[in-house]
């Protein structure tokens, strides 16, 4: 994904790379025109935050927006913008604590899906469907994208545009680009933020989203809105937060632009054949499909492939391990990780696409007796392959591509199938030793 590298004040830095719950692309409009009317140039003559009880008590943090306002002005923000956005900031403590947690335990897969696929929410889906087939019917035209899986987006962003968050976007990017782990991230989203409010598509007080920064009924940060948000009901505004047409159109303009094949399959349950070798799933081995059925894989419900998709790249997922369910995806399962880069999201979204066609149960059971690592489980687990010699990457609780891959070259030391996928059996056979 593009990454936009914004100049730093003296008290800036880059933090590390971190991740979050969802992960948007960072894409950028270029800087919009600095304006030079007289109400401007007066502007940047006052103070950020006038005397009484607006006043930025934190001194720290005053220095840092005075800092910040330098590299707002540079990326085309207006000084009045600024000024009337930031007046009277203070850090938000919630976003701080929000930012600095990490939770003890994962959910496992299949209680995520659980609750995302419950039937309230297939239910409340198949309504909206139909309330708004006529709208459904013009963005499908005009973008291409599954409406099914625009509306399974929509339940799961935001409950259907029911809860969007109730977060100051301003205040909560301003708080994350002043200290913490996603300095570089706030600081960006920031600038981004300030361009929408100056393009008059909301103002400050009414942009609200997650302590993230994520907004609307899509919850798009504010870069991807700058890049993909569109005015689909012709109100000459983007409105994601009050208008099903902008939002939904919106989503559909960003999946199109991230690759989305029309009419194309997001994947199948699948059965894997005997002996059949694990290392090969993951999402980073793509083969055609028909590589795939001549090995032996199979669709779970007995049926044939279609013949029309033998040519397609897929990719074997075991989102819970050799003993749970497997799944063949494809180029529009990809394509919903660009939205957010969980497979389990992805897999969700999908899933939910297809119930609302009265399809897409699952057929293999889930490994319900096998409960997911803990945070410091997972860290001794890095440590421990790596004091072994398989190199993790590094040692932050994240099971991630390296770590995965280390597992697998453990798991085929021992001759126990080597999906990649962290266990407390594993984990206790390597406290072992």
């Amino acid at each position: 994904m593009p990454v936009f590298r914004l100049p730093l004040s003296s008290s800036g830095r880059f933090p590390s790379c971190f991740r979050v719950c969802v992960i948007i692309p960072a894409i950028m409009f270029g800087a919009l025109a600095l304006t030079g009317c007289a109400a401007d140039a007066a502007s940047a003559r006052l103070p950020l935050a006038p005397p009484g009880s607006e006043k930025v008590d934190d001194v720290a943090f005053a220095d840092w927006l005075t800092a910040f306002r330098e590299d707002a002005l540079k990326a085309g923000v207006t000084a009045a913008t600024f000024d009337r956005s930031m007046r009277g900031l203070r850090p938000d403590d919630d976003v701080v604590k929000a930012n600095e947690s990490q939770p003890e335990f994962t959910k496992p897969v299949w209680e995520y899906l659980e609750g995302a696929l419950s039937d309230t929410r297939v239910a409340r889906g198949k309504a909206l469907l139909a309330e708004n087939e006529k709208l459904l019917d013009r963005i499908e035209a005009r973008y291409g994208v599954n409406r099914h899986v625009l509306v399974a987006i929509w339940g799961l962003e935001s409950n259907f545009g029911s809860f969007q968050g109730t977060k100051s976007v301003v205040r909560s990017l301003a708080t994350l680009g002043y200290q913490g782990r996603r300095m570089d991230y706030g600081r960006t989203q920031l600038i981004a933020a300030l361009q929408i409010i100056q393009n008059g598509d909301i103002a400050a007080d009414r942009m609200t989203g997650s302590w993230a920064g994520a907004m609307g009924q899509t919850q798009f940060i504010p870069t991807t809105y700058n890049a993909h948000a569109v005015d689909f009901d012709g109100d000459g505004k983007r409105d994601i937060w009050n208008s099903h047409a902008d939002a939904l159109a919106s989503a559909a303009h960003y999946l199109g632009k991230s690759g989305w094949k029309t009419g194309g399959s997001w994947g199948y349950e699948v059965k894997l054949p005997t002996g059949f070798d694990y290392a090969g799933a993951d999402m980073s081995v793509s083969r055609s499909l028909g590589e795939w059925v001549k090995d032996g894989v199979a669709r779970i419900d007995g049926r044939s492939f279609p013949g029309g998709e033998m040519d397609e790249k897929a990719s074997i997922l075991l989102p819970a391990g050799h003993r749970g369910p497997a799944f063949l995806v494809m180029n529009n399962f990809r394509t919903v990780l660009a939205y957010n880069a969980s497979t389990s999201y992805s897999l969700a979204v999908n899933l939910l696409a297809d119930r609302f066609r009265d399809r897409g149960q699952i057929v293999a059971g889930w490994p319900r007796d096998e409960r997911p690592l803990g945070r410091q489980e997972r860290q001794d687990l890095q440590e421990l392959l790596t004091a072994r010699g398989y190199d993790t990457g590094g040692v932050d609780g994240i099971i991630g591509f390296n770590t995965r891959k280390a597992i697998r070259a453990y798991q085929r030391s021992i001759g126990v199938p080597a999906d990649g996928y962290p266990t407390p059996e594993l984990l206790d056979r390597l406290r072992r030793g």
